[in-house]
């Protein structure tokens, strides 16, 4: 590895599948970027996987200053240990101020182990990440990473620092942070990093991928008709869903509709959902709480149906109609169907 330098204040660990980045990864570099500048120092992307160099190229323009290559047969799939040991061993040489992973199900599975090796905090989940100050008895702290998450259920919203421990670390939850534009003309250098796998680090071994696609794919959407408590039951869904089918949509949920057992959880949307930021939303039946409207209030257009008129999704939407969306919605299916 090349001489440590003293000015990474940001390493992402760049999850890929095939050679495919993770839409989290390219999030993380956009957020990055911004608590770089805010620190004066670099980003650095950590990269693991076998025949993919390639992704350097596009690491750079989506933020990256550096790109950690690790490259080998061993790291074709993921598995714990080996990924563990190049993130551990590109953090103890960089010493970067700030680790991200994404909160996949790889990145939850990395990053604790990460943070033993390194005997270091994490923050699980996190929905924000800001660059600020801190100050108690035990004296001052400037440019702290805050390591901002839901708590209690979604309840309260949690503020989390690590002033006395090196680096800050937290995984984020995907589609929370904005994605920016590539920027084709940044440059960047490519460092390679030696892999070095024993016997003990192949104690786990990949013998077959089955990959099933996912049925529901909320931040892909460009219209998402959602449902909530007042729906009243899984028999209203199947309007929300018929509704979501004529406009060639996605359907979505608030937690109090997921709790309740109308729809399953991958249609959640909100705070300890799925963000999204569709170009329609159409909120069925949801009061608007601030979970659920922190997941979706970036949306190009809402529309809210609520028969309460002091609900609290009126303050967002662009579009409120107030009634009973069982006598709404078949008029707006209606309609549509008959626009022609």
């Amino acid at each position: 590895m090349t001489e440590q330098r003293n000015d990474l204040g940001v390493l992402v660990f760049v999850e890929q599948d095939e050679g495919k980045p993770a839409d989290v990864s390219l999030e993380l570099l956009s957020k990055a970027r911004e608590l770089a500048g805010k620190l004066g120092k670099r980003v650095g992307a950590v990269l693991p996987g076998d025949g993919v160099s390639d992704l350097a190229k596009r690491l750079i323009a989506c933020g990256a200053d550096v790109v950690f290559l690790a490259e080998g047969p061993e790291l074709k799939h993921y598995t714990t240990i080996p990924y563990a040991d190049v993130v551990a061993g590109v953090i103890e040489e960089q010493k970067p101020d700030i680790v991200l992973f994404g909160a996949s199900l790889v990145g939850r599975d990395l990053a604790p182990r990460v943070a033993s090796k390194l005997r270091t905090g994490l923050t699980a989940d996190c929905t924000d990440l800001q660059i600020g100050d801190f100050s108690d008895k035990n004296g001052s702290y400037t440019n702290l990473l805050y390591q901002i998450r839901p708590a209690f259920g979604g309840n309260i919203i949690a503020t989390i620092i690590t002033p006395d421990h090196r680096p800050q670390m937290a995984t984020v939850r995907e589609g929370v942070m904005r994605l920016e534009p590539p920027d084709e003309s940044r440059t960047g250098n490519v460092e390679r990093i030696p892999v070095h796998v024993d016997g003990a680090d192949e104690l786990v071994q990949v013998i077959e991928r089955f990959k099933a696609e996912k049925k529901v794919n909320l931040k892909a959407a460009s219209v998402i008709v959602a449902g909530g408590a007042g729906v009243g039951g899984k028999e209203g869904f199947e309007l929300i869903c018929e509704l979501a089918r004529v406009l060639g949509g996605e359907v979505g949920a608030s937690r109090a509709a997921v709790d309740a057992g109308y729809i399953g959880k991958e249609h959640q949307v909100g705070q300890t959902g799925t963000t999204v930021r569709p170009k329609v939303y159409i909120a069925c039946g949801i009061s608007g709480q601030v979970q659920h409207r922190a997941g979706m209030d970036e949306s190009g257009k809402i529309i809210a149906i609520n028969d309460d008129p002091g609900a609290p999704i009126f303050s967002i939407a662009h579009y409120g109609i107030v009634g009973d969306m069982f006598t709404i919605i078949p008029t707006l299916i209606e309609a549509y169907k008959n626009k022609d």
